[in-house]
């Protein structure tokens, strides 16, 4: 049995997007639909998923085939990623990186805030091996599902119905939402322009190992992922990293 809850905040999750990575069963894509219909998230991207279409996919959907036919293919997450301001990488395990790790509850607070303005993209990885640390470079956020310790494995479209249900339930909350107090965050293409830009930068002065510069390059872009910059910061720091390479000259008195 549900209940039908109305909340003027709702309106939020359309500022959301699912993407999956490299999904290696169609059920898994129809099953994951189908779970975000419930919640009222209807944005679907694949990534390079083994087989789409599928009828198994349909078939699996039970009523969310409209997601599936709306759905979005890309060849890379950053594609599946264009106009997004921010990006939740799940995670079945802790990893060994810098990202701020959150429970699902959390991230779903702080996606919906941020989604008061801009896009937002909950990313999930294949069914075996989840996402690489290549594909969390890319997020700004690791969220995990506190589950059993002793049995931790969960399907994907489950994992998806999860995080799908914190969002509906941080967006029911009573405490109104006030747009005006996020600053407008740099799209995380913006963001990949710049660490493009930076590491041309680094190579130039001869800060990076030329023969290895992405080594360092994971460490350095993790720092700004932290920090979730900003579009006039991302502004900001690529002019300076302009100047860095061809300095302005003043005229001397």
């Amino acid at each position: 049995m549900t209940a039908k809850l109305d909340s003027s905040q709702l309106h939020l999750l359309q500022n959301f997007r699912v993407i999956l990575c490299q999904t290696s069963h169609p059920g898994n894509i129809g099953s994951a639909a189908r779970a975000m219909k419930t919640m009222g998230i209807s944005q679907l991207y694949l990534v390079q998923p083994h087989s789409f279409p599928d009828a198994h996919a349909t078939a699996l959907s039970t009523g969310a085939a409209d997601l599936l036919e709306n759905a979005i293919v890309t060849e890379t997450l950053a594609e599946a990623l264009n106009g997004c301001a921010f990006a939740i990488g799940m995670s079945a395990r802790k990893r060994n990186l810098s990202h701020e790790l959150v429970n699902v509850r959390s991230a779903a607070a702080t996606a919906i805030d941020i989604a008061a303005n801009q896009p937002v993209a909950l990313v999930f990885g294949t069914e075996m091996s989840g996402l690489t640390n290549a594909e969390l470079d890319l997020c700004q956020m690791l969220a995990m599902i506190p589950a059993n310790p002793e049995y931790s494995s969960l399907n994907l479209a489950a994992a998806v119905q999860i995080m799908c249900y914190e969002l509906r339930m941080a967006a029911l909350q009573d405490a109104p939402i006030s747009p005006n107090t996020v600053n407008e965050l740099a799209t995380i293409d913006s963001v990949e322009g710049f660490y493009a830009h930076l590491e041309q930068t680094l190579l130039h002065i001869g800060y990076l190992n030329p023969a290895a510069p992405k080594k360092l390059m994971e460490r350095i872009r993790r720092i700004y992922a932290r920090n979730r910059l900003e579009k006039e910061e991302v502004n900001l720091l690529r002019g300076i990293l302009t100047l860095t390479i061809t300095p302005r000259k003043h005229d001397k008195y």
